[in-house]
């Protein structure tokens, strides 16, 4: 690999030499996992492009444990100095941005002795399996809280009526209206489930369809009107210019509408109007392509800023107590928002509190032909 120690060192992704040599070091550079070359001291010999990204600047000749501060990693080089055969274990670094990675070293073997190198360390990133991980451990936490609540009443419910109520028709009728409606909140769950489940698996394909989003928000509208109402409210539909079809599911889009609409009720202040507000937007966010902006506008309390980024995550809730009462499954965003996705599209959230709160779904156009 070269004198660690000489600073005329060119780096490691400008090396020069034999044609092996350099076929050797441009696969170094394009491993996406940080390598790194270690003598028996611990200072680095040479490491790839991930590594110095990691580590920061030019890390060559500088003692590892300068460079990463990792109690786990110094701890694992001593065990294998001292000819322990662990040669794997998982480590988390905080910095630059915190990852959990799979530490893997390899001591060269002994006909190598008289080389600088002495180890090979490696890197292996599995943040993003570790954060699967508790997703779906967290997720079947939920699913198990939330079931065990409505069964446990309703557990009680059928105990009481075999006992103390068998022959009070009073409390009898109010326990079968109670059960009810915990079997329907269990129900809605397992459906919210199932269309989570549904949409996450064909997230990746995309819909072929076309859909006139001026003519599904005024079918959602009419739909929840009566909703709406209820709680002296009225649903606007505005379209700013024209609105040319954008591309997708009819059944999936009127679900993410029908869904923030109904928040939109639940959630703004009594007497208050809610906006829906079509018009044309240059760029979809995340695409370069043109596209529609659909906003669900209502006047309420508002959301707290350090809850927005969390609102479309499985089972969260800003009001616990308020959601589960209404109704709410604490699905209904996830599903939006992975519908979206579905769409290749966009889902922004503001809000100021005591005043406006404003859903935005950011979806391309249909291609034009010859485009």
């Amino acid at each position: 690999m070269g004198d660690a120690m000489d600073d005329r060192k060119p780096r490691p992704g400008a090396r020069t030499g034999n044609g092996k040599q350099a076929v050797e070091a441009g696969i170094l550079e394009s491993l996406a996992d940080p390598v790194i070359l270690l003598d028996q001291r611990g200072r680095i010999l040479d490491c790839n492009l991930a590594a110095r990204e990691l580590l920061g600047g030019e890390p060559v000749g500088t003692e590892l444990a300068k460079a990463l501060n990792s109690p786990e990693i110094a701890e694992t080089l001593a065990a294998v100095r001292a000819g322990d055969a662990r040669q794997r274990t998982e480590v988390f670094i905080p910095f630059p941005v915190s990852h959990s990675y799979e530490l893997h070293i390899w001591e060269l073997p002994e006909e190598t002795a008289g080389k600088e190198v002495w180890a090979i360390l490696v890197l292996h990133d599995v943040t993003a399996a570790r954060k699967t991980e508790k997703m779906r451990a967290d997720f079947v936490s939920n699913v198990s809280h939330e079931l065990r609540s409505p069964l446990s009443s309703l557990l009680g419910f059928i105990e009481t009526l075999r006992g103390p109520a068998r022959d009070d028709a009073e409390a009898r009728a109010r326990f079968l209206e109670i059960m009810e409606a915990e079997a329907k909140r269990m129900t809605r769950l397992i459906n919210d489930l199932l269309t989570l489940s549904k949409v996450e698996t064909e997230e990746h394909i995309r819909p072929e369809g076309t859909v006139d989003v001026v003519d599904l928000l005024t079918q959602v509208a009419n739909i929840l009107s009566v909703r709406a109402k209820e709680r002296g409210m009225t649903i606007a539909v505005e379209s700013k210019g024209d609105h040319p079809k954008v591309l997708g599911d009819a059944d999936e889009l009127t679900q993410v509408f029908q869904n923030l609409v109904a928040n939109a009720i639940t959630y703004g202040s009594e007497g208050t109007p809610i906006r829906t507000v079509v018009g044309p937007e240059a760029t979809v966010p995340g695409t370069g392509a043109a596209g529609l902006s659909i906003a669900v506008i209502n006047q309420g309390e508002g959301i707290p800023p350090e809850d927005i980024n969390r609102l479309t995550e499985r089972f969260y809730r800003v009001d616990k107590g308020r959601s589960r009462s209404m109704g709410g499954t604490g699905l209904g965003l996830a599903i939006v928002k992975h519908i979206v996705n579905r769409h290749r599209g966009h889902l922004s959230i503001e809000s100021t509190l005591g005043k406006d709160t404003t859903f935005t779904v950011h979806l391309p156009l249909v291609p034009q032909a010859g485009a």
